[in-house]
C-alpha cells in the first residue's frame, strides 16, 4: 500500500460490493428482462462470489427489488439535480417556461434504465405474489420521493397552486402509459406529440387565471 493511502475499512468494501450487485442487478434487468436477470449473470458482472451475493441478497426476487429502487431513487435526484443545473445556467423567462422544462425534463426520465427496470419487476409481479409484495412498500416510497421531487422541481408558486396535485397525478400517469408504447414502437420521444399537450394541461391547470 503506497504512503498516504487509507486502508478501507470493512464497512466500506461491504457497502462497494452492495453497489456493485445492485448496479449488475439493475444491467441486467434493462439488458435481458426478469427472466435474464440471473443470479449467475449478476454475481458475474459485479465481481463478486456467490457467498457475498447471497449475504447481501438471500433470493434473487429480493435483489431485484431492491436494485430497481436503488435506481429509481438515484434518478429521481438526478432529474431533480439536472432541472436545478438548467436552470442556473438559463434561468426560464418566467412560470410557463419554466413548466415547459420540467414537462421535457420529466418525460425524459421516463425513458431511463431505472424505469424500464420497473416494468421488468411490474410485469413479474402479476404472477409472482412475492415479488409484488416486495415490491409495495419499494414502490410507495418511491412515488412519494417522486411526487416532492416534482414540487421542487415546479417550484413553490406553481406547486402551491389548487391544481397541481391534479396535475401531478395526471402527468405521472399518463407518462407511464405513454412510455410503454415504446416497447413496441421505438421512436423519438422527444418528439412525441403528447408533449404539447401535456404542456397544454399545465397552462389549463396551473395558470387558470394567469
Amino acid at each position: 500500500m503506497s504512503a498516504g493511502t487509507t486502508p478501507r475499512s470493512r464497512a466500506q468494501r461491504t457497502s462497494d460490493s452492495r453497489v456493485r450487485i445492485l448496479d449488475a442487478a439493475v444491467a441486467a434487468l434493462v439488458e435481458g428482462g426478469y427472466s435474464g436477470a440471473t443470479t449467475l449473470t449478476i454475481q458475474a458482472a459485479a465481481g463478486v462470489s456467490r457467498g457475498r451475493l447471497l449475504h447481501h441478497f438471500p433470493s434473487r426476487d429480493l435483489l431485484l427489488v431492491a436494485a430497481a429502487g436503488h435506481l429509481a431513487v438515484k434518478r429521481v435526484q438526478d432529474t431533480e439535480d439536472r432541472v436545478a443545473r438548467l436552470f442556473a445556467e438559463q434561468r426560464p423567462a418566467d412560470l410557463r417556461e419554466r413548466a415547459d422544462r420540467v414537462v421535457e425534463l420529466l418525460w425524459e426520465s421516463f425513458g431511463e434504465p431505472h424505469f424500464w427496470a420497473s416494468v421488468e419487476l411490474w410485469t413479474a409481479s402479476r404472477a409472482n405474489p412475492e415479488i409484488a409484495a416486495a415490491l409495495r412498500p419499494t414502490e410507495r416510497a418511491i412515488g412519494a420521493a417522486i411526487r416532492d421531487t416534482m414540487a421542487r422541481m415546479f417550484g413553490a408558486e406553481l406547486a402551491g397552486r389548487p391544481g397541481f396535485r391534479t396535475l401531478r397525478d395526471l402527468l405521472l400517469t399518463s407518462m407511464r402509459g405513454a412510455s410503454l408504447t415504446y416497447t413496441f414502437d421505438p421512436r423519438d420521444p422527444r418528439t412525441d406529440p403528447l408533449v404539447p399537450q401535456w404542456k397544454a394541461l399545465v397552462r389549463a391547470l396551473l395558470f387558470v387565471e394567469d
